[in-house]
């Protein structure tokens, strides 16, 4: 999931949005300010509920952030680098660079999501019967209270042992330290995330019929979803299988045509080696180490009129903005940062300087060698 504007950085990590959280915001701002505080204090103004409606979706919303900090943090401590933080439709994504190293950090990351939430609920809970006690009822403490019981409820929910949820992670932790095989492990929790997706669609179709439509089909979405992101963590896993072992020098496009920081733009749009071929090129300095990345688009965009004396390195992605590897790097742990499209491609460097260049097609092409190794290995045994 791709933010689609970034909000800044807390303790370094990025933190987006995605614009369906448009959507899931405004039906919760809605479903409160039109729906519960009325429905519990029908004598108060119309715009005390939506300016309170507004400030508890935003805090639900803040929830939800330290959710997945709690996760980015302890993954950090654990070795493992963050990506970003993507709030959207169904919640939030902390991306991961790469896999857990053992069990322990697994369960460690997967655990202080729900914890967190659970601390929040409690947390929400106490100020509600200190509330309750000092002012009494009123729209300030349902608001309070409505934030204990979704935080918990939160809790709860992400604790159920199925893919993706982090309770899923949970049983994969589990199954990875009882079997010592993360891949077995990741099937296990893919398989339970599968049978709970179909259980939960089963059930929104059931209150559909039965007259509950908005619930049931909000059901049936999130089956629908659990479903496909379990599945493709499967996928995932049967990937990182076939690559284990290999290196990203045994994948990557090597020597790389690289463009001078001091070319102008209308050079290089205008040079045959960077028209053809590829859509991102390394920018190297005088010394020819690595600048940064161009992509054709990035190029293409520059203003016809300013192309001449316009320099490469003035419109290049920054190097501390580019995904790296090494050489000798471990080819799977690129699969968390791969993406599609040209501004995502890995610079592969050595003492500095652009050595090769790795793209999901790259990827592709060695899994379809490996894979075409092993049919013929196994072809051969059986011959």
């Amino acid at each position: 999931m791709r933010a689609t504007f970034m909000l800044g950085r807390i303790a370094g990590i990025k933190i987006g949005v995605h614009w369906s959280v448009v959507v899931i915001f405004g039906l919760i701002w809605l479903g409160l300010a039109a729906g519960r505080f009325p429905a519990a204090y029908p004598d108060r103004a119309e715009p005390v509920y939506a300016a309170l409606g507004l400030v508890t979706a935003l805090v639900f919303f803040a929830s939800l952030l330290a959710h997945e900090l709690a996760h980015a943090l302890v993954a950090r401590r654990n070795g493992v680098g963050v990506e970003d933080i993507v709030l959207w439709l169904l919640g939030g994504a902390a991306k991961m660079k790469s896999e857990a190293p053992n069990p322990g950090a697994e369960l460690r990351i997967s655990g202080v999501g729900p914890l967190v939430s659970l601390v929040l609920g409690i947390g929400f809970g106490m100020g509600a019967v200190l509330l309750n006690a000092v002012h009494g009822p009123g729209l300030a403490l349902e608001a309070v209270v409505w934030l204990a019981a979704i935080n918990i409820l939160l809790a709860l929910f992400n604790t159920i042992p199925a893919a993706p949820l982090d309770g899923g992670r949970l049983l994969r932790a589990f199954l990875w330290w009882r079997t010592g095989d993360r891949l077995r492990a990741t099937r296990g929790a893919t398989l339970a995330g599968q049978v709970f997706g179909w259980l939960l669609i089963a059930l929104g179709l059931y209150l559909f019929l039965w007259g509950a439509a908005f619930g049931g089909l909000w059901l049936a979405l999130i089956g629908w979803f659990l479903i496909a992101a379990a599945s493709m963590e499967g996928r995932q896993a049967r990937l990182q299988d076939v690559l284990s072992g290999v290196r990203v020098r045994e994948a990557m496009t090597p020597d790389p045509v690289a463009a001078p920081g001091g070319l102008s733009v209308t050079d290089f749009l205008s040079d045959a080696r960077y028209r053809y071929r590829h859509s991102a090129f390394p920018v190297v300095g005088d010394d020819g180490a690595a600048a940064g990345l161009l992509t054709l688009e990035q190029a293409q965009q520059v203003p016809d009129e300013v192309r001449a004396t316009t320099r490469v390195s003035e419109v290049l992605i920054p190097l501390d903005e580019v995904r790296k590897a090494a050489p000798e790097d471990a080819l799977v742990d690129l699969l968390p940062q791969l993406e599609p499209g040209a501004r995502n491609r890995v610079l592969v460097l050595e003492a500095g300087r652009p050595v090769g260049i790795v793209s999901p097609s790259d990827v592709s092409r060695t899994v379809n060698w490996l894979v075409a190794v092993d049919e013929e290995r196994r072809s051969g045994r059986n011959g």
